[in-house]
C-alpha cells in the first residue's frame, strides 16, 4: 500500500519485515513534505503491527536521497512549517521524522541503492543499520549552496570524529560509499549485486533478537553515552534487572537450554 502521498512512499510488510520504499525518482527522492509525512506515517504503522519486528528504508531510482525539496525551499528552510513548534522556532518536520526513526523500539536498516547527500545522509545515519551500494556517493554539500548541514548534524555528529566532521561539513565533498564507512556515517559499503542478499541477512539476525531486548539495546546505544558514569551504571542496572525478570527473557533461556528456536524467532529458511 501507499503511504502519505499515494506515489511518495511505497509501504509493504512480508516476513516479519516493514519495507519503506521512497518512490519519487523524478526529483531523486528529495525530502518534499509528502516524503517525509510518508516516511512518520509508514513508520508508525510498522511500530504498531505486531507481525513486524525490523523496518527497511529504501529507495526507487537511481538515488537513495538527494536531500532537500529545493524547489519548495524557503528562507525559514525546506520544510519549515512542517513541524511542531518548539521554543520560538516551528521545528522543521525533518527534525521531528529523525527523532522518530531513531526513538523507534524497532530496528531500522537502510538499503542505500544509489546516491545519498545532504538531508538524505541524516536518513542513513539516523537508522540502526545502514548497508549502501559500493557505487554510491555521499556528501554535505550543503555549503555549496551557502546553507550548513544544520538538523541532520544532531544524528550525524555522534558517528564521526571532529576531524572527518569538519573536513566534510566544510568542503562539501562528494565521497565514496568506502569512505562513508570508514569515517562511520553507515555501517557498511557492498557490491551493488550483493546488497539484497547483506540486507536479508541483517535482518535475519535482527529477527533471532527479543523485540524487547533489542528496544532495550537500542536506547543504551542512544542514551548511556551522554551520560555520567554513575547514573549510566544506575541506569543500566535497572535495565538489566528488569530485563532478566521479564517473560521474553524467561522464554530465551528456556529455549537455550532446551536447544530451539524462542517463540519470536522466524523459523530457518529452507
Amino acid at each position: 500500500m501507499a503511504v502519505g502521498d499515494e506515489t511518495a512512499v511505497r509501504y509493504a510488510v512480508g516476513d516479519a519485515v516493514a519495507t519503506l520504499t521512497m518512490d519519487q525518482p523524478h526529483n531523486r527522492n528529495a525530502l518534499t513534505p509528502a516524503l517525509m509525512a510518508g516516511l512518520a506515517q509508514g513508520l508508525e504503522s510498522a511500530l504498531a503491527d505486531e507481525a513486524v519486528g525490523v523496518v527497511v528504508l529504501t529507495n526507487a531510482g537511481p538515488a537513495f536521497c538527494a536531500g532537500a525539496d529545493l524547489s519548495g525551499a524557503s528562507p525559514a528552510g525546506p520544510g519549515a512549517g512542517a513541524g511542531k513548534r518548539r521554543g520560538g522556532a516551528r521545528r522543521d518536520g525533518l527534525a521531528d521524522l529523525l527523532a522518530a526513526i531513531q526513538d523507534s523500539a524497532k530496528p531500522v536498516v537502510a538499503r542505500i541503492a544509489g546516491h545519498c547527500v545532504a538531508g538524505g545522509i541524516g536518513l542513513a545515519a539516523a537508522c540502526d543499520i545502514s548497508l549502501a551500494d559500493d557505487a554510491a556517493k555521499f556528501g554535505f554539500t550543503e555549503v555549496r549552496i551557502g546553507v550548513a548541514p544544520a538538523i541532520i548534524s544532531v544524528v550525524c555528529l555522534p558517528k564521526l570524529r571532529r576531524a572527518d566532521a569538519l573536513e566534510l561539513f566544510l568542503s562539501g565533498e562528494r565521497i565514496s560509499a568506502a569512505r562513508a564507512a570508514e569515517v562511520g556515517l553507515i555501517t557498511r559499503a557492498v557490491l551493488a549485486a550483493d546488497l539484497d542478499a547483506q540486507v536479508t541477512a541483517v535482518v535475519a539476525r535482527l529477527l533471532a533478537g527479543g523485540p524487547s531486548a533489542l528496544a532495550a539495546a537500542k536506547r543504551l546505544v542512544y542514551t548511556i553515552p551522554g551520560m555520567d558514569r554513575e547514573a549510566a551504571f544506575t541506569r543500566t542496572t535497572e535495565v538489566s534487572q528488569a530485563l532478566f525478570a521479564s517473560a521474553e527473557a524467561a522464554e530465551g533461556m528456556a529455549a537455550f537450554r532446551e536447544k530451539r528456536l524462542p517463540s519470536w524467532a522466524p523459523p530457518p529458511t529452507a
